[in-house]
This record gives C-alpha cells, structure tokens and sequence, in this order.
C-alpha cells in the first residue's frame, strides 16, 4: 500500500489495507509518534512519506520525534527491501544530527563552577554521526545502483563540512549544487557563508542579496548576512537597517537581537551623543542582548555579551556562569578567547587567582597578542611577586611579530621596568630605566595621536587613553624617572600631575613642594616661594601625621629658599620655628650654623655643630658637615682625627669621609717641606695613602666625581713620583713628564665637567693648562669658574688669572697683559679679608717692577711714553712695597726679606735709567710725529692738488655742457621757424590749388572731353606739383622725427589707393599708364568722399 499528500500540502493520505485512506493533519501532530509509526509501517510508505513526516515534526520543533520516524523509516525500508530508496531518510538523520550540534557544547568543562554540563554530548560527536549518516547514504545508494550523487547528498554533505571548518571542501560542493541549480537557496547561503568567511564581503553580499529576493521569507533571514557584510564594509546604518527589518519580519530571531543590540551598546560609547543619549542606548543595547539569550540560551556570541554587562554590574556568580557558557559552547577562536578572558577577569576579581591563572592562560595560548589577556596574566604575575614574568608578558605583547598598540599596557610595563628590583645589576638597572622612559614616551606619543583622532572625528572613543592620560602615578614616575638628567621633564610630568590633582579639586601639597623645589634650583625663586607657601598652607589643612610631615619639610625648603634670596632673617625664623617643633631636626640645625659660619660668626657655629654632636652622634650629613667645617677653619688635625673616628666608628664605607681624609692626607703631605730623608719617606707615604683612600671610594661609589678629581690631581702633579721626591734624570724629562701627566689629567677632568657641577673642576682644568704652559686656555677655565660659580669674588681664582696673565705677559713680551696681570692681583688684595696681606703686596710689587722691566727691554717703536711714565710710577711705588717689606720686623712673613731687598736695589738700579728711557722715547716718538705730520702734510697737498686738478676738469665740463646745450637750443629755435614757414607755404599752396581745382571742375562741367583728353595747362600743373614734391623731399631732412609726422605721408599712399579706383571706373575710356593726377587733388578729393 502507498501513502499520499494531498493537494493542500498541509495533511498526508495513508492507504491501508481493504482500500482504507487515513489522513494525518500535519497542522496538529501529536508530540509522540508511536501511532503515526505504526500507520506508516502498516501502510508500507514511499520514503517521501517518511521523510515528509519526519521533516514536519522537526519544523514543529519535535526534533526526537523526527530522529525517531527516520529511524522507523530505515527499518521499515530495510523489512520492505526498499533500501536502496534509503539515501534521502540517512540525509535527513545526518540533517538533525547537524541540527543536535548546534545546539550541544563544543567543550564540556570538568571543573566548571557554575554552568554544570555533565554527560552532555559535544559537537564533536554529533558530527561524528553525521557523517556516518552520510556514508550510509551513500553506501546505501551504491548498493541500490542509483549512484551516490544528488543534490541533496551535496548539499548535506557541504553543511556537515562548513560545519566542521572544511571550506575548501564545503565550497566545492556548493558549488557543484549552482552548477546545476543556480538558485538552489541553501547551496546559495553555504557559498555566502564561506566568502564572509574569508573576507570577501562584497561577493558574500550579493549572494545574499539574491538568496533575498529569490525568497523573501527564507529562513535563516539573508538580511543578518547583509548586514554583518555591510558592517564589515563600513555601512553601519544600512547594516543597522538590515537588522531591524529583519527583526520586523522575524521577531523572535535571536541573531537580529543580538546584533542590534551589540550595536545599542557600541553606540553608547561614541562622544557625539549626550550622557542621555548614552544611557538610553547602553539601556536599549542591554534589554536586546537579554531578549537574544533568552531566546536562545546556546548561543555563545549572546552569553558572552550579557557576561560583560553582569561583570560591570558586579554580579560575579552571574558572569561566571555565562562565561563558562561561552567557553564551552563557542565555536570560533575569538569567542573562546573572550569566554576564557572573561571568566578570568570574574575570578580574579574574586580572589581565585590559581583558577584565574589558567583561564588566562587559555585566552593568551588561544591569541597570544591579545591585550587584555596579556594585562590580566601580568597582573596576578605582579600579585604572584614574579615581576620577570609580567615584564615579559608585555614585552612580547608590544614587541614584533604582530606588536599590539595598547598604551595601557606600554604604561605598565614601563612602570614595571622603571621599579628598581632585588637582584639586578646596576648597569641592568640603568638600561631598565632608559627602556622605560624609552615606553613612557612611546604611551606619551601614542597619547597625544589619540587626542588628535578625538578632535578629527568625534566617534572615536578615547576613554581609556583619557583615564591613562589623567593617571596621576604615570606622571609621578616619569617625573621621577628624569629628575636627575633632565629637569624639565621632570617639571612637565609634575605640572601634569599637579593639573590632574587640580581637576580633582584635592591638590596633593608634596606636588607644589616639588615643582618648588625644581624652580628653587632654576633660580626662580619667586615663584618656587609662591609654591612653597601654597603648598605650606595646604599641608596644614590636612592635619595628622601625614599632614606634620609634609609641613615640615616644605617648611625646611621655604627656609633654604630664604637663605638663597639672602634674606636671612626669615631664614633664621623659619629655621627656629622648625627647630620649635622638631627639636630633632639635624639638617636645620647645620643650615644654622652655615648661616653663622657665613657671617664670620665662627664660634656660635661650632657652638651648634657640637650640640648637635652630642644628640646625634651618628648621623653621616651632620658628621660630613662637621669635617668640611673643620677643614674650611684650617683645623686639619682635627678634622683628620674626627674623619678617622667617622670611618672606624660609624662607618667604613661613607664615600664623603674616604673622600675628606684623602683630602687632609694630599694637603699635609703637599704642604710639607722637610727635605729629610725620613719626611720625604713620610711625604711619599701620605701621598700613596691619599691616592688609596680616593680608590677605596671610588670602588663605594664609581660614579663619585670627588674621589675621581681627587686621583686626576694626583695625576696632573704627579704625587706619586718627582712629586713625592723622586729624583729626575732631567729638566727635558721632567718638563715631557708634567706636560704628559696634565694631559692624562685632563681627559679625566673633561669627564668629571659633565657629572660635577662645580667651579673647582675648571679651576684644576685651568691648572693642567698652565702646566702645560697652554696660558690662553688656563685663562679661559679660570675665568669660566670665576664668572659662572664665583661671581668673581673668589681670591684663589683672581689669583691664579693674575698668575697666568703674568705667565702670558713674560711669555710674549706683552705689557697690556702685564696689567691685566696687575689687575687681578689688586682684585684679590680687595676681596681679601685682610687687605694688607703680605703675600699679596709682595705680589703686586713684583708685577710693577716687571712691567717697567719689560718696557725698558722694549724698543721705543713697541712702547708708548705713557705706559713708559705709568710703569716708572708703578716701578717706583714698588721699591716703597719692597723697601717696607724687607724692613719688616715681624717673626714670620710670607716671604723672603732678602729678596724683597734685593728686588728694591734692582729697583733702584733700573730706576736710575728711566729717565734715559723717557728722554729717548720722547725723542723717538718727536721724531715719529714729525715724520707723521710731514707725511700727513704731504698727502694734504696731494689731496689738495687732486682735488683741485678735479675742480677744473668739472669746470671745463660744465661749460662744454652749457655750449652743446646752447647750440642745441638755437637749433630747436632754427627748426622749429624752418617748420613755421613750410606750414605757410604749405597753407597758401593748398589755397591756390583749391582755387584752381574749382576753376577745373567748372572747366569740365562745361567741356567734360577737354578734362579727360587733358592739355598744354594740366600737364604744367602736374611738373609744378612734382616740383614742389621734390623740394618738400629735400627739406624733409631738415626735420625731427616730430616734424615728419606732420607731413602728409599717407597722402601719398592716398594717391596710389586713388588712383587705381579712378582707373577702374575710367578703364573704358582712357589707358592707365596716361593718367596722372596731383598731390593735391588727391587730397581734395578725399575730402569730398568723406
């Protein structure tokens, strides 16, 4: 027996038996097919029948109810031995099969928190079935000889390949449906499917542009495809449209919902909309994607959006479960990334970091560029205490191949590598902090290119940067990253974060104590006075602790502020006011005592230095301080032993105590003089002590420019060996010697210049210099140091300019250089505390002696009789200095008398010719102004005479100019009568013509023949007038070129244009060549035809 559909399509006739037709309403089918079943086997129905039931109950939803009947249908085909008609039944199971893997998990988790899914199969197995399904079929097809082809067949097995990611493969199939059926609806959304997969957009449009229009009601809608290509090529709202009309037409599809609402929530987030707007979106975002899960609570795409919303709204346990949910059901690489990461982020944020770990663990391994997995992986690294770890994490993240532009992540990992940690070399340290200012720029940069997309295009979203850009800690530690070589970077990255405290409205005081202090050490010390005070006060309205401590401080800064502007006053009452309430306070307690030893009141100093000995004994700054005291107060002894208690007591290793005994060593063993055997012994020693003590801090501290001067002086004055007392075979070897130690000194003190901001390291520059007897430049480095550190008051310095300008003076025979000498040395006899120093005077002596000395030694055309007369006056105040200083009864003088006395009888002798040196200069110099002023008188009359040879000659020429104008001028006057005249002439002759002409025109109106035959009389007009043309060609020479114009030249080409039109209407009666008429009449008669 056979069943039948009937005509209506929506009931099916089953024929049983004694001609009996039961028909099935496929309207209202009863969920349990076990009475369809037995009708159908009883009836023994074509597989159409089957197939047709089965495909009504899966459309119904009833998709066990459709597995069963094409389960029944197998058997009962095989019974009946129809298996060969089987194909289509194992199709269709392979169909419904693919139709359980949609909907089942790709992964079961076993340890899963929340979204438990025990002994649920996976796709895997389904398509597992499937394609046995499919073999079956096709197995089935062979054995019934129909051949294993159709387009069914293809079809299925394309959808179970794009189903498991076989596109090539899928593609083929497709395509071999279109090639006999082009408008095959499925072949046609399978082909749309793999070229969106592959990117090609626009092909994938237009093929389900024509799924559309060969079906408008097909199901999956076309219009979700059309809109995700559409999206991907820039067409949002024509994307945004395709959703919503596809929602009209289906409004229970859950994909439309979902899209549109991604697309509510994105839209949310642009800056072009008001915060009403925003919300309203984000709201109207929120309630699709909740309607699309609810919908269909196996979509992946649905449970990850909704995931995110539940994590910013703090729900965890709700977000772990759909995060779960994603993991195991996604099917694309970049929704299980996003489950994994999200399910991360909702454990970490509760603390499992273990189980945080391995979910990010998972995103990374799945996409290990992907950024937020990366920053989530280095953030439980930092929390785990595996700073390396982070650090590479990011590393690779922003490094090639593939290099993520995250400024989020650039920040952190600069942060990570500007954060000093235990284990890291110096050197490895050094080049961490260069990486990581190299990363901050690269966040600044990137930075600054965000906010110029901002003001391009107001739909770029720039939240994150703006929050990156206003984090406060980023530009603390960039400031800190570059206070010590740059500055005003650091005060760059502090303004921005004194802005962002600012915008706040809590301004942080530590930050305008900072910027403070970088204008205090600017020298603008207005406004870091400005800065200290605002921060002072703003400190004292936070209170507590935190609050006192910050007070003090900028308190102690306001107060070092005051020193520096010299206002010493408020220096001391703010250093009073400090002490009152930290009594404590070491570092204000010296600053008074620098105040004290500042204004000579050396002995209140010392008072409040041993005071504060007493209750902080300990303390380096104060026990440092104390050394230099003792050292600048000439108590080396001293000094020497508290130094030595310092570094056997306290500490062994402080670098500024290594450095101060160093220093007291060099000086004792330079300054002493003994030559016994046993002190030179003694010298030697001091000076390798020296030299061994600045190595031992240098190995404390390499970077130590005191110790590293220290050495380059023992260098420059070789301490270690002619120095120290070791003999030299030479002066020749010795000089070399000095000239090579200076020179090794000076690379080490170039080197020292660029890390030691002090006046001593040009003024020991200046000193290898003038051992090398390079006195141009020694004069150069001390003036740097006296002008630029100095401000030319320091008497040390004045006196060694004075030295090597006598130095150049001797060197070149040069008496302004001599002054410039003499100069300086009366500078520092000012500045000096006691201007009556011996030493000094003896000093200035010796230089006015020496300058006359040079002037004698001159020739009289390199001198001048007024230095010769201020050298004599100098020379003679000088044997005054000598005379009193060798006379002097003091016990100790700094000099030696006897020298002193021998340089006032030199005086005396070489004074004893001056005034032989004055009366031969004056006569040399009358005798070279005479020559000059015979000299000057001749060129005087030379000049006298040019110029008055140029005189005349201008004269002549103004007359020959007056004569040519003269006679040019009687010319003009000639010509222009010559002109008056020939006009008469000419008007008179055209008056006469005029009156012969009318004689004529009555002549011929009387006897025309007589006029053109012509006689005796025309032909004495015609030579009058050619005479008269001949004269007028003559006289044309005579005229400018003004004058010729006036002339009647055309009149002539008049004549010529009159003559050839007469003869052309005269042609009939008389020849060309006989006719001839005057200039004249030509003329008259072109008046006539005007």
């Amino acid at each position: 027996m056979d069943g039948a559909v009937n005509g209506s399509g929506r009931s099916i006739d089953i024929e049983l038996g004694g001609q009996e037709v039961i028909t099935i309403d496929l309207c209202d089918l009863d969920p349990n097919p076990e009475d369809v079943l037995e009708l159908l086997k009883e009836g023994q129905c074509k597989v159409s029948v089957w197939t047709r039931l089965a495909s009504e109950y899966w459309r119904r939803g009833y998709l066990e109810a459709a597995e069963t009947i094409a389960h029944a249908a197998i058997e009962s085909l095989t019974t009946n031995g129809a298996a060969a008609s089987s194909p289509p039944v194992y199709a269709l199971l392979a169909n419904i099969q693919l139709a359980h893997a949609r909907r089942a998990p790709k992964v079961v988790l076993t340890d899963a928190r929340e979204d438990r899914l025990d002994g649920a199969r996976t796709k895997e197995d389904y398509y597992r079935e499937a394609a046995q399904y499919l073999n079956a079929g096709e197995r089935a097809a062979a054995e019934g000889g129909e051949g294993v082809g159709g387009t069914l067949a293809f079809l299925t097995r394309g959808i179970h390949q794009l189903a498991t990611r076989s596109m090539d493969d899928a593609l083929r199939s497709f395509e071999g449906v279109l090639a006999e059926k082009p408008t095959n609806i499925v072949a046609l959304l399978g082909k749309a499917r793999i070229m969106y997969a592959r990117r090609n957009y626009p092909q994938a449009l237009k093929l389900l542009q024509q799924v559309l229009q060969l079906n408008p009601s097909c199901i999956p809608d076309p219009r979700i495809g059309i809109g995700l290509c559409l999206w991907a090529m820039d067409h949002k709202a024509k994307a945004k449209a395709a959703w919503q009309r596809s929602l009209e037409v289906n409004p229970s599809e859950w994909s439309a919902q979902l899209l549109l609402g991604l697309e509510s929530i994105n839209a949310s987030k642009t800056g072009n909309l008001s915060e009403e707007e925003r919300a309203q979106s984000f709201l109207m975002g929120t309630k699709y994607i909740e309607a699309a899960f609810k919908t269909n609570q196996k979509s992946a795409a649905a449970a990850n959006a909704l995931c995110e919303l539940f994590l910013r709204k703090s729900n965890l346990k709700r977000a772990l479960k759909l995060a779960e949910r994603t993991v195991q059901f996604a099917d694309t690489l970049t929704l299980l990334t996003e489950g994994n990461l999200r399910a991360a982020r909702v454990l970490h944020a509760e603390g499992s970091l273990m189980d945080a770990t391995k979910y990010y663990t998972s995103a990374t391994e799945g996409q290990p560029k992907h950024v937020l997995g990366a920053i989530g992986m280095a953030q439980i690294q930092m929390h785990n205490d595996e700073i390396p770890a982070a650090i590479h994490t990011l590393d690779t993240l922003i490094q090639p191949p593939n290099p993520q532009r995250s400024v989020e992540a650039t920040v952190m990992l600069a942060s990570l590598r500007a954060h000093p940690r235990p284990g890291v070399s110096s050197s490895d340290a050094a080049q961490e902090k260069i990486r990581a200012r190299e990363l901050f720029d690269r966040a600044t940069k990137m930075l600054e290119l965000e906010d110029t997309r901002a003001s391009g295009n107001v739909n770029v979203s720039t939240r994150a940067a703006a929050a990156t850009a206003d984090d406060l800690e980023m530009h603390l530690e960039v400031a800190c990253l570059w206070q010590e070589e740059q500055p005003e970077r650091t005060a760059r990255a502090l303004r921005e974060a004194l802005r962002i405290s600012e915008a706040s409205g809590q301004i942080d005081p530590r930050l305008l104590n900072n910027l403070g202090a970088l204008q205090h050490m600017d020298s603008h010390l207005d406004m870091a006075q400005s800065m200290y005070e605002v921060a002072l006060t703003k400190a004292a309205g936070i209170g507590g602790s935190s609050g006192e401590a910050m007070s003090t401080s900028i308190l102690y800064n306001l107060a070092r502020l005051y020193e520096d502007k010299e206002d010493l006053v408020m220096a001391k009452e703010a250093y009073d006011k400090l002490l009152a309430r930290h009594p404590e306070y070491v570092d204000a307690r010296i600053r008074q005592a620098h105040m004290l030893a500042n204004l000579n009141q050396v002995n209140d100093a010392h008072e409040i230095l041993k005071h504060a000995l007493t209750t902080h004994t300990s303390n380096l700054n104060l026990r440092a301080y104390y050394t230099s005291f003792l050292i600048h107060n000439n108590q080396l002894k001293v000094a020497k032993d508290f130094v030595y208690a310092t570094l056997k007591d306290y500490e062994r290793s402080d670098v500024y105590s290594l450095c101060a005994a160093a220093l007291i060593m060099y000086n004792q063993s330079r300054e002493s003089r003994d030559p016994n055997p046993k002190a030179l012994e003694e010298r030697k020693r001091g000076f390798q002590r020296a030299v061994e003590t600045y190595q031992k801090a240098l190995q404390f501290d390499p970077l130590c420019a005191v110790a590293a001067q220290g050495l380059a002086i023992a260098t420059a004055e070789d301490a270690l060996g002619a120095f120290s007392g070791v003999t030299v075979a030479s002066i020749a070897e010795e000089t070399q010697l000095r000239i090579k130690n200076a020179r090794d000194a000076l690379d080490v003190f170039a080197k020292i210049r660029e890390s030691l901001n002090d006046g001593c390291v040009y003024v020991n520059i200046g000193h290898c210099y003038y051992a090398r007897d390079e006195f141009d430049r020694a004069i150069e480095s001390y003036e740097t140091a006296s002008t630029r550190y100095y401000d030319g008051h320091n008497t040390s310095v004045l006196l060694y300019l004075c030295r090597s300008w006598y130095a150049k003076a001797s060197k070149e025979q040069s008496f302004p250089a001599m002054n410039t000498a003499l100069k300086y040395a009366q500078m520092a006899s000012a500045l000096h505390l006691q201007p009556s120093d011996k030493a000094t005077m003896y000093n200035i002596a010796m230089i006015q002696q020496k300058a006359t000395e040079l002037l004698f030694d001159l020739p009289p055309s390199k001198r001048t009789l007024r230095d010769l007369e201020v050298a004599i006056g100098q020379a003679t105040h000088a044997q005054r200095v000598f005379g009193s200083l060798a006379a002097d009864p003091s016990s100790s003088v700094p000099y030696n008398r006897e020298v002193a006395d021998q340089r006032r009888k030199y005086g005396e002798i070489m004074l004893r010719r001056g005034d032989e040196h004055l009366t031969s200069q004056r006569a040399f110099e009358a005798e070279a102004q005479a020559r000059l002023d015979a000299a000057r008188q001749r060129r005087q009359d030379e000049r006298m005479r040019v110029e008055a040879a140029e005189r005349a000659k201008m004269e002549e020429l103004r007359h020959q100019a007056e004569k040519l104008a003269e006679e040019r001028r009687i010319a003009r006057e000639q010509a222009l009568e010559w002109t008056r005249e020939i006009q008469v002439e000419s008007e008179e002759e055209r008056e006469r013509k005029a009156k012969r002409a009318s004689k004529k025109v009555k002549t011929e109106i009387e006897s025309g023949d007589e006029a053109i035959n012509g006689g005796e009389p025309k032909k004495k007009r015609k030579g009058k007038l050619k005479k008269a043309n001949d004269q007028g060609e003559e006289n044309e020479q005579l005229f400018s070129d003004e004058d010729i114009d006036n002339k009647p030249a055309k009149k002539r080409g008049a004549k010529k244009r009159v003559v050839r039109d007469d003869d052309e209407q005269d042609a009939g009666s008389v020849p060309r060549k006989k006719q001839y008429k005057s200039k004249e009449y030509i003329s008259d008669t072109d008046d006539e035809m005007t």
